[in-house]
């Protein structure tokens, strides 16, 4: 089943991430879209890419799939950007933050950038 189509704000954002809802979170993604991520295993020189929305779908079952719980803190939207900030934790107590930027085209996300910092 589909889900409806959702325009992308940052209480859509938080409703979706906070709630794990994976299905909701790729509903927000252009076919064409890609997702970066620079973390300690993915510097800015080498970023991940995840591109479609296809992979993209695969990448948020994988992340609401893990037991831990997610809260997004403070959202920004400029016309057709957004940015929020989420606080991760996992239950043995690790701790991640991530900032993320979007990039909006016709309501939905064409290119996203994920920072994220982990617990060592």
């Amino acid at each position: 089943m589909l889900t409806a189509f959702k325009a992308v704000t940052g209480a859509a954002i938080k409703q979706a991430i906070e709630g794990r809802d994976a299905r909701m979170l790729s509903s927000f993604y252009a076919d064409d879209a890609v997702v970066r991520v620079i973390d300690r295993n993915n510097p800015p020189s080498k970023p991940r890419e995840v591109r479609g929305r296809a992979a993209i779908t695969t990448f948020w079952d994988d992340i609401c799939g893990r037991a831990m719980t997610h809260k997004v803190e403070t959202s920004i939207a400029d016309g057709e950007r957004l940015a929020f900030t989420q606080d991760c934790a996992y239950p043995d107590g690790t701790k991640v933050f991530c900032i993320a930027t979007l990039e909006l085209r016709d309501g939905k996300i064409v290119r996203q950038t994920v920072v994220q910092a982990w617990d060592e």
